[in-house]
């Protein structure tokens, strides 16, 4: 076999090779709305991370997950004409980039703060949603603010904003730490603590549903919600922003908003 033959064979051997490799590779591309090229992690799919539950903004409902973050994802898949598709992966993974780097989903939507250590991070979207953190107790409860709970026990929801607050301004008062804001809520409910704090848009859903609790208190935390992309991926964060944005101007937004939240008062 002369040397050329070889070579040839070891050329098509490579060439195969790379082929193979990109036939198995998980990551596809379709077109944003200006024609750009978006890579995603799955085909025809918009994956997000998310954590559950967090009602109203992500929950399961007969087996499927809804909410006011799905449905605003919704926009952003329908734009470049994919379908969504949900993960549910504990919090600090989302909030680390840890998830997003390593390619479990595309962004993540989790009713998250936009903070300083968070874009360290994470590539925020334009804020898509105002919150504050507030207070929720048992209705009739004397637990208005948190001065008034020196000594109590307060729920705090892990790794999130409201714990920060919390144990910022809560002096002398016993935090209790929970994974979830369900654990979190229920325990409220059963007396396991005496109050907790959280964001006012879940707070204000659940006592909608509850009204043995009250909200007591709102703080004014000036926090704004921001949908999270792998730092560096402008192409698809801009799209995400493209899709609010008009969302906002034609009343597809406003619709959304007050699906979900016909109790709570806008920021």
């Amino acid at each position: 076999m002369s040397v050329r033959t070889v070579l040839s064979r070891v050329t098509a051997v490579t060439a195969l090779a790379l082929a193979l490799v990109a036939t198995g590779c998980t990551s596809t591309k379709t077109s944003g709305s200006d024609g750009s090229g978006i890579s995603l992690v799955a085909e025809g799919k918009l994956t997000t991370c998310t954590h559950l539950p967090y009602e109203p903004f992500q929950f399961r409902k007969d087996n499927k997950v809804v909410g006011f973050d799905v449905d605003i994802v919704d926009l952003v898949a329908k734009q470049l004409k994919v379908t969504q598709e949900i993960v549910d992966t504990p919090f600090e993974g989302i909030q680390t980039g840890e998830d997003l780097n390593a390619g479990k989903c595309d962004l993540a939507a989790a009713g998250m703060t936009i903070t300083p250590v968070r874009e360290q991070n994470l590539d925020f979207s334009a804020p898509y949603f105002d919150a504050t953190q507030a207070l929720i107790a048992k209705k009739g409860s004397p637990y208005t603010s948190l001065a008034g709970l020196k000594g109590r026990k307060l729920g705090v929801q892990q790794g999130t904003t409201g714990e920060t607050y919390a144990k910022k301004n809560g002096a002398g008062v016993e935090t209790v730490q929970f994974e979830d804001v369900a654990l979190l809520l229920t325990a409220v409910k059963t007396g396991q603590v005496d109050a907790a704090v959280n964001d006012n848009g879940v707070l204000f859903e659940y006592v909608r549903k509850n009204p043995e609790l009250a909200v007591t208190a709102e703080f004014d935390t000036g926090e704004k919600y921001g949908i999270a992309v792998r730092t560096g991926n402008t192409a698809l964060r801009e799209e995400i922003d493209k899709a609010v944005k008009a969302a906002r101007a034609d009343g597809r937004y406003e619709a959304i908003y007050t699906k979900w939240f016909p109790a709570a008062p806008k920021s």
